[in-house]
């Protein structure tokens, strides 16, 4: 098996994520003309933190299964926030693009990076923790 089949395949749940974000971007929602929102104002932006955290966080699950360690690494959070930043964006423009009934706002875009960042923290926050003192 080659290395980039071996990374993918430990990348499945996030490319799965990633494909369930993308359908649910691209159809259309009630209210998603800027009034109230589905549930209440503003519900679509914790959907985008919430999207993006939990693919932030299925992304480094996928690192942890093809590397078989926990390693700290500068460069493994560059790239995700590089591919996250160019999904997130990709959407934005999608939906400008393609979508008259969806919109591209810069909100979504931020409220994408948030859950990133979060994503992001929580690892660095249970990487530094020690398990076997549980102590922080």
């Amino acid at each position: 098996m080659s290395r980039l089949t071996a990374s993918l395949k430990s990348q499945g749940w996030a490319i799965a994520w990633t494909v369930f974000i993308l359908i649910l971007c691209s159809i259309k929602m009630p209210a998603s003309d800027g009034s109230a929102g589905f549930f209440f104002a503003g519900f679509d932006k914790m959907v985008h933190l919430g999207f993006f955290f939990v693919l932030t966080i299925l992304l480094f699950f996928g690192r942890i299964r093809s590397k078989h360690n926990y390693s700290f690494r500068k460069l493994t959070i560059f790239k995700i926030i590089l591919i996250t930043a160019g999904l997130g964006g990709g959407i934005e423009l999608m939906q400008l693009a393609f979508f008259d009934y969806r919109g591209a706002e810069w909100w979504d875009f931020a409220c994408d990076m948030f859950g990133v960042m979060m994503g992001i923290f929580s690892y660095m926050l249970l990487h530094k923790f020690d398990f076997h003192e549980n102590k922080i």
